[in-house]
């Protein structure tokens, strides 16, 4: 795979490179890389995404695997009690609007019954898997301390959605990316562009 030459690498730290087999193009967001992978032209290229970029020009990639945009995980606070899961899921609201998520999620406030015991409430943070290390970080950042205990995974997303449950609350979260994507038309337009932005 041949990358091209990159002025200011560093700011498409967190971006995408898609090998296409004959060529290869760098600049992708999450959302844009997805738009490739579900086309039946693009359907088998190959995803990387950049996660350090140097002055000059150098970068370190990921290799992603294509299943990854769609699958979900989570993060998981569970409580005992209902007073303390609802600060949680509260919390957790105020944070991302006051601070910008990396990817789109959603919050619930669940009651998995009193069989359930110390986990009965659960504040279930879902977002897609591939951007499980960026949501690692902000919650990190965010020093969000929800929770008597947390688990989080691709696994704990599938029990979850799976488990018997009563939703109390939930909220849909949104990113405010400072890169926005573009459409799924000007994607495929400009695949032969070695760098996309």
């Amino acid at each position: 795979m041949k990358l091209p030459h990159l002025n200011q690498a560093e700011r498409y730290r967190g971006l995408y490179a898609f090998d296409f087999g004959a060529w290869t193009a760098v600049g992708y967001t999450a959302e844009e890389i997805a738009v490739l992978l579900e086309s039946e032209q693009y359907g088998t290229g190959k995803v990387y995404k950049i996660v350090r970029a140097t002055p000059d020009g150098q970068m370190e990639l990921r290799g992603v695997q294509p299943g990854r945009w769609h699958v979900e995980s989570g993060m998981f606070f569970n409580r005992a009690d209902l007073d303390s899961a609802e600060a949680d899921f509260g919390e957790l609201c105020e944070l991302a609007a006051a601070r910008s998520l990396p990817c789109r999620a959603f919050v619930h406030l669940a009651d998995r019954g009193p069989a359930a015991g110390p986990t009965r409430y659960v504040t279930a943070l879902i977002y897609p898997a591939e951007d499980e290390d960026e949501l690692a970080r902000w919650l990190l950042d965010a020093n969000y301390q929800g929770g008597d205990t947390a688990e989080g995974g691709i696994s704990h997303a599938t029990n979850y959605h799976a488990e018997p449950k009563t939703i109390l609350r939930r909220q849909q979260l949104w990113s405010q990316s400072a890169i926005s994507s573009r459409s799924s038309a000007e994607v495929l337009r400009s695949v032969r562009t070695a760098v996309q932005r």
